[in-house]
């Protein structure tokens, strides 16, 4: 999937340290707390799938793999696995990669079969099914599970990225300009600007512009997502690495 964007030497003006303030590692450290349901609920919706991809990618079934993804998010949600928890460990995606190897080895479904994560499914059945789906198309790339893992990583992240965009647009009443815009996200491939424009009952020129303006917003976002990933989000050399590997994987 070749993302169409410049990579930008530093974090952009827009993507100010200001906007680091809720990071997942703060959000790990808040469900600690009172705030433990929230938090980890937040982190369930994003970060998921990449986990269930590599549960699949040991070489689980489609019945384990969705009990153990369910199984290690109530277990992170019920114990107290995160109580020593330091964002000097490093990134938060080798962060929970290494939890849920442990989980793995431990075995902590077998142990636990009775409670099944306590009846509380953080993730609905439709939403794995469609994981199954997404995980399958896959298949014929030849990957270990840490890379299955990393790029489903990558796939979250730019698909949080896409939501918060759209979410933009349309607070700001243009939802009907991003969806018709959306597919330039990924490139011009076969640009019809004018196509688009007299749908929209606007300009080419304004098309271009707008279609500009889109994607160095998606790339600000974008960047805003990866640092909220990392020990120190305002390290822009490092979030700018971590974006140019992640889009590696893809």
């Amino acid at each position: 999937m070749p993302y169409n964007f410049a990579m930008p030497s530093q974090l952009s003006s827009g993507a100010r340290r200001s906007d680091f303030a809720s990071t997942q590692w703060s959000m790990v450290l808040a469900a600690k707390g009172d705030g433990a349901s929230a938090a980890m609920a937040e982190l369930c919706a994003t970060y998921w799938r990449p986990l269930y991809a590599y549960i699949r990618r040991t070489g689980r079934s489609v019945e384990d793999a969705q009990d153990l993804t369910q199984s290690f998010f109530s277990l992170l949600l019920e114990k107290d696995h995160l109580q020593h928890v330091d964002p000097a460990l490093g990134k938060f995606r080798a962060f929970l990669l290494a939890c849920l190897k442990n989980f793995l080895t431990n075995d902590w479904r077998r142990e636990h079969a009775r409670k099944r994560g306590g009846g509380v499914y953080l993730v609905t059945i439709e939403d794995m099914t469609r994981a199954e789906d997404h995980y399958a198309a896959g298949l014929a790339m030849a990957q270990t599970p840490e890379r299955v893992y990393e790029r489903n990583w990558a796939l979250a992240l730019l698909e949080r990225t896409t939501a918060r965009l759209a979410a933009e647009f349309a607070a700001a009443g243009k939802g009907r300009v991003f969806d018709a815009l959306k597919p330039y996200l990924t490139g011009d491939g076969d640009a019809r600007y004018s196509q688009v424009a007299a749908e929209l009952g606007i300009s080419e020129v304004t098309v271009r512009v707008s279609v500009h303006r889109m994607r160095g917003r998606f790339r600000d976002l974008l960047q805003l997502e990866v640092a909220q990933t990392l020990p120190d989000a305002g390290d822009s050399k490092a979030v700018e690495e971590e974006l140019r590997y992640l889009l590696t994987v893809l």
